[in-house]
This record gives structure tokens, sequence and C-alpha cells, in this order.
């Protein structure tokens, strides 16, 4: 199946080097482009793409915004969203995950790890490892709002096993990791994993390291015994 990409940026440079990596792949194919949160949100309306890579910073209307409306538009039920971050200078890629966004790429990402997110992406996995999001959450720790207490309320409908499963998460361990942890087969892992996410409503791993935190369930810069 080929995989249909949409790009968004502000800088027709950037769209063009973009596409330019893409077009000798023959599982991707892009079928579009905006210069502006509003104009992605129309144009991922109209193409229903499968992955839609989406700058932060944009006139009219800003990245992180953008993913919210398009992960919320049942118009654009399949679309997963890939955010442009320069990392270390945008603490907004937290904004970004919350919103929706399946991860996030670098601007200066290569042409080998561009295309891999791509597919990743669009395979229903979130980019990022959970141990990147977990350093990226650490780091702007003191911008974090405080405990959400209605984050905190929807893991009341978790069983004491997912509550555990969805901290080892948050903590970036892999299934495998997990399973091994609670002594568990990793195909039962993978069924706690569904659950957790089904029950909080979370498309991928990246946003249960979200929630985790503001829910208070884990906290930046607390010693994990396990490394």
């Amino acid at each position: 199946m080929t995989i249909r990409l949409l790009l968004v940026d502000d800088q027709q440079l950037v769209r063009t080097g973009f596409r330019m990596i893409v077009q000798d792949e023959p599982d991707i194919e892009v079928v579009g482009e905006a210069g502006d949160g509003r104009a992605g949100i129309d144009e991922a309306r109209r193409l229903r793409p499968d992955v839609i890579v989406m700058d932060i910073r944009m006139p009219v209307l800003d990245g992180i915004e953008a993913t919210r409306r398009i992960v919320r538009d049942r118009a654009v039920p399949d679309a997963r969203v890939l955010v442009l971050t320069t990392f270390d200078a945008d603490e907004n890629v937290i904004e970004a995950l919350r919103a929706g966004a399946s991860g996030f790429l670098l601007k200066d990402v290569t042409p080998s790890d561009f295309v891999a997110a791509i597919r990743t992406v669009a395979a229903g996995d979130a980019l990022l490892a959970p141990t990147v999001t977990r350093r990226l959450l650490d780091r702007f720790a003191d911008r974090l709002p405080p405990v959400n207490a209605e984050r905190n309320a929807a893991l009341r409908d978790l069983t004491q096993r997912e509550v555990e499963v969805l901290k080892l998460i948050a903590r970036g361990r892999s299934n495998r990791e997990i399973a091994e942890e609670l002594v568990l087969a990793e195909p039962t892992v993978k069924t706690h994993v569904s659950h957790v996410l089904d029950k909080l409503d979370l498309r991928d791993r990246a946003q249960a390291v979200v929630l985790a935190y503001e829910a208070g369930l884990v906290r930046p810069g607390a010693v994990d015994p396990e490394g």
C-alpha cells in the first residue's frame, strides 16, 4: 500500500527538500503541500493523507493547534501527525504531543531517518521511543502544569495491572522489558498496553507517557530504581 503524505511547512525550501527525499520511494507519495496550519487542515480534509509532516511555528495557525484540530476531525480519521522541531530550542513539542501528534522529527533529520519515520508512523506506531519523550519532559519539568485532577481520575478505569504497565511505559520500558519485570508473557503485555490506550483514549505510547506525567503517576526528575 502507498503511504499518502501531506507536507505542512511555511518554508517552500523545506517542503521541496522533503518531497525530493521521498520521490524515489515506491511506497510513499506526496499528495499535497500547505504553507500554514489553516491550509494544512483544509488539505488534510480534502486529501485524507495517512501521514502529515507538520511544522510547529507557522503563520495563520500554528502546527500545535492544527494538529489538535486534525486529530479530532472525523473527516480525517486515520491521519497521523509528525511535528517538526529543533528539539533543543522548542519545548512546544510537548504541547504537540498532547495535541495528538504521534512523534516528532528534527528539522535536520537525515533522509533515511525521514523515510523510516514516515513508515513507522503510517504503521500505527509512535515515532519516538518513550525514553526520548521522558527526557524531553524531564528537560522542561518546570514548565509542566500541576497534576491534572481530571487526567488522574481517568486512571480509575484501569485495573491495578494496567496501572503498573502504564508506569513502566512512562519509564521507557519496551513490551519485552515490561514482560520481564512483571513476569508476564509478552503477548499478555501487548494486550494490557492495548487496553490502556483504549480506556484512556490515547493513540500511541508517546501520548501515554505524557498522560502519566500529567496525571502525576510519574513525575519529572523522579529516581527510577530500574535505571
